[in-house]
Parts: structure tokens; C-alpha cells; sequence
């Protein structure tokens, strides 16, 4: 992995997800994980404004206006695509019927709280489905650069932003490394794309436990 570091953490991202889970992928970064999905992959994408089985960005004549993810960027539909209304889809992502959910972030904390909506003083339409999503979603994965463009940690010991939901990450992905959730302790778990112990430090101002893995394979 190299190049744009959303490339790579969208690329990371894609292995945490396993054959037969749905999975809500979020706007930003989230939304680049299905060009990582081969056709077999058996991950069946929802979109909260109304799509199970969300299928790659189409291509020519694939294009079909109605057929949006939640960022309203044009997708496709696989084969056995299912529709279905705003109140059907929050129910179930309320009822506990998707797997995971895949989101952008502009911090996480020590204790896994995610700030994912406002910036103080920046106008916002609105958290959207991100307070549904990250306390109904079986797991959380959070995508995002190491460091805002003004060069500022996200991963943080507290959150300053307002919160989306305490405690509900389970992983975070940068361009840099994997941490992971465990017994309420970050844990770094994997570096990427050359980076180092040294350089993971330089940019995260939460404290954190070092278990280093195998990296997973692509």
C-alpha cells in the first residue's frame, strides 16, 4: 500500500470485513472500500438511504440516477438488490441487523468515544445516521487520516469535538497503523505502509499498548 493515504486506509479497511456480514459504509474514505471487494467477496453493502447490496461505481450505461448511496454519489445494484424506505433501513440498523459499520471520523479517544459530525464554530446539516449506526452496528471500524490538514492528532486521549457516541469503536485505520479496542485500551496492533513505532508516537496523543501482529493479508 503507498500513495494516497486514503488509498491505503481504505485498502486496510476492506480486510477487516468478512463473508456474510452487512456492512454500512459511511461517506468519505468508507466509500472507496468497494473497489477492494472482489465480485466473490459475499459482503452485502447497505446504504441508509434504502439499498442492500450495493454493488462498485457504475461505468457507461450502468449509470442510473435513482440509484444513490447516502452521499448521493451514483452506485449500482447487485443481483437480488433490495429497496426499502428511510424507516425501514434505521430499523435495521436499530434492531441490530447490520454487521458493521464503516465510518470517517475527525477523532477518536483513548476510551474509543468517535467525534465524527461538528466542528465547533463550522456550520453542519446534522449527524445524519452516524449516532444510529455506531451504536447499532455489531462492530465499528474507524477510517481517517492519522492527523487533520492542519497537521493536528486524531487520535486523542479525550475527544474536543462534540461527541457521535462513547466507547464504540472497535477498530481505527489510519494511513499509518491498526489499533484496536480491548478490555477499553487502544491497542496498536499494525503498521502500515512502512511507517514505525516512532512515527505512529509522533502523531498520536492518546496512550495506547503496543501488540504488534502479523499484517493481514490483502
Amino acid at each position: 500500500m503507498s500513495g494516497d493515504p486514503r488509498t491505503t486506509i481504505a485498502a486496510r479497511a476492506a480486510i477487516e470485513l468478512r463473508p456474510g456480514e452487512v456492512v454500512n459504509l459511511g461517506i468519505g474514505i468508507p466509500n472507496l472500500i468497494p473497489g477492494f471487494l472482489g465480485a466473490d467477496s459475499e459482503i452485502h453493502l447497505h446504504t441508509e438511504n434504502g439499498l442492500l447490496e450495493v454493488g462498485p461505481r457504475p461505468v457507461g450505461d450502468e449509470l442510473d440516477p435513482d440509484v444513490i448511496d447516502a452521499a448521493k454519489r451514483p452506485v449500482t445494484a447487485l443481483a437480488g438488490a433490495s429497496y426499502f424506505d428511510s424507516a425501514s433501513s434505521f430499523a435495521m440498523i436499530r434492531g441490530g441487523h447490520v454487521d458493521v459499520a464503516v465510518l470517517g471520523s475527525l477523532q477518536v479517544s483513548a476510551d474509543g468515544d468517535i467525534a465524527n459530525w461538528a466542528v465547533p464554530g463550522r456550520e453542519v446539516l446534522g449527524v445524519g445516521g452516524a449516532m444510529d449506526l455506531v451504536v447499532g452496528a455489531r462492530r465499528v471500524i474507524v477510517t481517517m487520516t492519522a492527523t487533520s490538514s492542519d497537521g493536528r492528532p486524531k487520535v486523542v486521549p479525550e475527544c474536543t469535538y462534540p461527541l457521535t457516541a462513547r466507547a464504540a469503536a472497535d477498530v481505527v485505520v489510519t494511513e499509518l497503523s491498526v489499533f484496536r479496542l480491548r478490555n477499553g485500551r487502544l491497542v496498536l496492533t499494525e503498521l502500515l505502509d512502512g511507517a514505525t513505532l516512532d512515527r505512529v508516537a509522533a502523531v498520536t496523543t492518546a496512550s495506547y499498548d503496543v501488540e504488534l501482529e502479523q499484517p493481514h493479508a490483502a
